[in-house]
């Protein structure tokens, strides 16, 4: 096993380890240099050949150059918010007459349970929507509704990579990775990838969400927490400011291109050393694309700022967008642990689920819209599977539904998805998709077309494998979803 060295010996490591000086303070060097990072021309997709975030072309002309993942941990009950089955109404509190494949065997029950809210048909296009959201309601029109979706395995770890990483493994790179992995950046002062989290706590498996897997770490998301400060470990102590910070970061990074002139293939290095570029620009960028104060009142009032149930959802919606504006690629809204995984209590539960994200998910579609970026950002808003048609814990105070991801739904909007759409179908109990399904790696194949690219060709050479985000997996371009 290779040894660390002694603590006489001072080498660039452990000059930089020792060193009282967070993350953020080691970039600030580049803002004492000519900025480089786009002054670059864009050179041709090569296939990961060049590992860093300046601006890369795509396959062919794109429609989106960013996307906003709204993703509701846990899986939102598809038969009680964008999947109707008036059907089952007939049904309701009777055996199930088929088979069902539960998760929870313990707690499962046959028993119908029929959706106890309304539905109603919003907008020009007629789409029926759920009166738990109101607000999606009013913005149907440019909405593509997937009825359809596909993971097929029972479980929220696995699914959640599977809609998130392409695979049912971990270890994999995110879809927010391969998106900066493919387009670089459009901002030199912020990050490609940003990951918002909830005040609460994190997503259940926090980090995996914003993993970039194998690819290189530059393409790894950046967390972004609820409240101040917002990026840990971004600005250095009060002593430490100044001109002993420049003299000091100067040094390191002179070791550091020392050291990678000397090791050339060392990525990794590079990949650190252009984050560290990038923190010190963080350091001014960021603090003003997270401060929403000089938004004007109307628009925080459209996002539900004034109000208690909607203020943080509403916050981190309208930071999306203004991060959006500045150039990110990726942005990615996670709820608190597995917050939708409604196994009880659902009367209440998913009402409240909805009330917090409803209003501001469909103001983040208007004010896009509003100012131009909805035809080149696709908003995404679902989770990693739905829900079942039979009870859960049949006690009906306590009812819920079990998991299901052989159909569930979704939307997506903008960046040349169909508006006022309704894509593919469940059965009469809106538990397998049986009419143009639509799997997770049909989605990510689709999502990719419209940001420039072709899903086979989008490749990561490692280890002598191609790899790729559809991972060979039959994935298509869902060719009805298109604008």
């Amino acid at each position: 096993m290779k040894q660390e060295p002694s603590p006489a010996f001072c080498s660039r490591r452990h000059f930089v380890k020792a060193g009282a000086f967070s993350l953020g303070s080691l970039g600030l060097a580049s803002l004492l240099q000519d900025e480089k990072l786009l002054a670059a021309p864009v050179k041709p997709f090569l296939g990961g050949e060049r590992f860093d975030l300046t601006p890369k072309s795509s396959h062919r002309p794109a429609q989106a150059k960013a996307v906003i993942s709204l993703f509701m941990m846990g899986g939102p009950s598809q038969v009680d918010l964008m999947d109707p089955k008036p059907g089952m109404a007939k049904w309701d509190g009777k055996p199930f007459p088929g088979k069902i494949k539960y998760d929870n065997a313990a707690e499962a029950s046959s028993t119908v349970f029929a959706s106890p809210f309304k539905f109603r048909a919003h907008g020009q296009c007629g789409t029926e929507i759920s009166e738990l959201l109101p607000h999606l309601g009013s913005i149907v029109d440019d909405v593509a509704v997937i009825r359809s979706m596909h993971t097929g395995v029972n479980n929220h770890l696995q699914s959640m990579w599977a809609m998130n990483t392409g695979t049912f493994r971990g270890g994999y790179p995110s879809l927010g990775s391969w998106v900066s992995y493919a387009l670089g950046s459009e901002t030199k002062d912020l990050p490609a990838y940003v990951a918002m989290t909830h005040p609460a706590g994190l997503p259940q498996f926090a980090q995996q969400h914003w993993t970039n897997g194998w690819l290189p770490s530059i393409y790894q998301g950046v967390q972004v927490r609820a409240s101040e400060p917002r990026v840990l470990n971004l600005d250095p102590a009060d002593h430490l400011r100044g001109e002993a910070q420049r003299n000091q970061i100067d040094f390191i990074q002179s070791l550091n291109r020392d050291h990678l002139a000397q090791h050339p293939a060392e990525l990794d290095l590079d990949a650190r050393i252009s984050s560290y570029e990038l923190a010190g620009r963080m350091q001014t960028a960021a603090s003003e694309a997270f401060d929403i104060s000089k938004e004007s009142e109307a628009t925080k009032k459209l996002y539900g700022i004034d109000q208690d149930a909607t203020r943080d959802y509403g916050t981190r919606c309208l930071i999306a967008r203004r991060l959006v504006e500045r150039g990110v690629r990726c942005v990615q809204l996670l709820t608190v642990g597995q917050s939708w995984d409604h196994h009880g209590n659902i009367m209440t539960a998913l009402p409240n689920s909805c009330r917090e994200v409803d209003q501001p998910a469909a103001a983040l579609v208007k004010d896009l819209k509003a100012l131009g970026l909805l035809d080149t950002t696709v908003v995404h808003w679902g989770g990693e599977m739905g829900r079942l048609p039979v009870a859960q814990n049949r006690i009906s105070a306590k009812v819920g539904r079990d998991h299901n991801t052989y159909g569930f739904s979704m939307w997506v909007a903008g960046g040349g998805f169909k508006g006022g759409h309704v894509h593919g179908a469940t059965d009469e109990w809106g538990h397998h998709a049986v009419e143009d399904v639509v799997n997770h790696f049909d989605y990510h194949a689709t999502l990719l077309h419209l940001l420039g690219f072709d899903h086979e060709k989008l490749i990561y050479k490692r280890n002598g494998q191609a790899l790729s985000l559809t991972k060979n997996q039959g994935a298509r371009v869902i060719e009805q979803l298109l604008a």
